[in-house]
């Protein structure tokens, strides 16, 4: 593998706030165009009479939202749900207020019914309350596995249907039959995507042993030629975390992972500047009694494990609490479509890195939460599927 030039590795993140800006605009107008059909009643065979399924709103929805795609975020929580006929309000994060009012005034600009999408500024204690108010019909959260078991826990209380978005630590698996330069590509991309502040980064490089050598030596070259700077500058390939607490906390995972065993080969500190940069870092040598191992890490910080083959990267990739994506490098299709079917996760793409577009559905299992955004998946969580019945007076029943 050969180390990518650094206008190569990664487009610059000033595109990348652009493309989420596009990308919402996409699932808004995949929305209009399609909810119709995706809403229209489903004929049941039924032996006399006629019988179908009816879907019908079912009022309002609470929507908590994060930080991280801050646009993209509520355009995939939005668009298919007021296209249902539902009415949304959204507690987004804090940190993203002017976000959050931007989005709103878009609707009422659009002509949009009043009331239809409001934000509610509220702190994340007060979010309970509102799950208790009865004009509230369901409940769908996007955030951190500990804000996810609080917010399901309060909807469980009040019998409130609820969709969990959750966390993520997703295996990018590279088989001995892919092709090296399409892999490094992709795995810069998988991994420093948003920072690495995306729960279907690339989090986990699970690499057969043949490989193995040559995608460290590659791939910690492509991380270390990643330039630091503001992101609205097109040379920057390396832009701040979203909060001191992101930076403390990913130090702190770093360091108990060294200190547990693994082997840092790149990066590993808070960067010495102004802002809240990371160091590009990466991983190797963690075993399965490092904390790193199971845990998340949000941001510049990748880990790479050996394996023997592809059943022991199998193995690998569903040793996890998490199961939101995954991706399979390989270019044997037939192969990568028989390693994704066996691994544990709601998503898994073959020679891409776990990605979303309008018409894929979004979600996982395992603790990386419930239920499924967008695509024809995402309109039908919060609908009254209901059953009508046209008996005839030879009907049994």
């Amino acid at each position: 593998m050969h180390a990518l030039s650094v206008s190569e590795q990664y487009s610059p993140l000033l595109v990348e706030s652009r493309g989420e800006v596009r990308l919402s605009a996409d699932i808004l107008d995949y929305y209009a165009n399609n909810a119709e059909r995706m809403m229209a009643p489903e004929p049941i065979d039924t032996p006399q009479g006629e019988a179908f399924i009816e879907s019908d709103a079912i009022g309002v929805l609470l929507g908590v939202e994060p930080r991280n795609f801050p646009y993209y975020q509520l355009a995939r929580f939005a668009a298919p749900n007021i296209m249902a006929g539902n009415v949304v309000m959204v507690k987004h994060a804090e940190s993203v207020p002017q976000c959050a009012v931007a989005f709103e005034e878009l609707f009422a600009a659009a002509g949009a019914p009043a009331g239809i999408y409001s934000n509610v500024f509220a702190s994340f204690i007060q979010v309970a309350s509102l799950i208790e108010d009865p004009r509230i019909r369901g409940v769908a959260l996007t955030g951190s596995e500990r804000a996810g078991s609080v917010v399901a826990a309060e909807a469980a209380k009040q019998l409130k249907k609820s969709t969990m978005e959750l966390g993520g630590s997703d295996a990018f698996v590279i088989l001995e039959d892919a092709d090296p330069a399409e892999t490094l590509k992709w795995a810069l991309w998988g991994k420093m995507n948003n920072t690495g502040q995306c729960c279907v980064a690339a989090k986990r490089f699970i690499v057969v042993e043949s490989r193995y050598d040559e995608f460290v030596e590659a791939f910690n070259a492509a991380m270390a030629a990643l330039k630091m700077g503001d992101p609205r500058d097109p040379e920057t390939t390396l832009a701040p975390l979203s909060s001191e607490k992101a930076v403390l906390n990913l130090a702190d995972q770093v360091k108990r992972a060294v200190a547990a065993g693994a082997t840092l080969r790149l990066g590993g500190n808070r960067a010495q500047r102004p802002g809240y940069f990371f160091e590009a870092t990466v991983l190797t040598e963690v075993a399965p009694g490092n904390p790193a191992y199971y845990e998340e890490l949000f941001g510049p910080v990748a880990l790479i494990f050996r394996v023997k083959d592809e059943a022991a990267a199998i193995e690998l990739a569903n040793d996890s609490p998490f199961g939101l994506g995954g991706s399979v490098f390989t270019n044997d299709i037939a192969r990568g479509k028989r390693v994704a079917s066996q691994i544990d996760t709601g998503m898994v793409f073959i020679n891409h890195p776990t990605w979303t577009a309008p018409e894929l559905p979004f979600g996982g299992v395992k603790h990386s939460g419930y239920g499924r955004e967008l695509s024809g998946l995402g309109i039908q969580e919060f609908l009254n599927k209901k059953l009508v019945r046209v008996s005839t007076p030879d009907s049994p029943y």
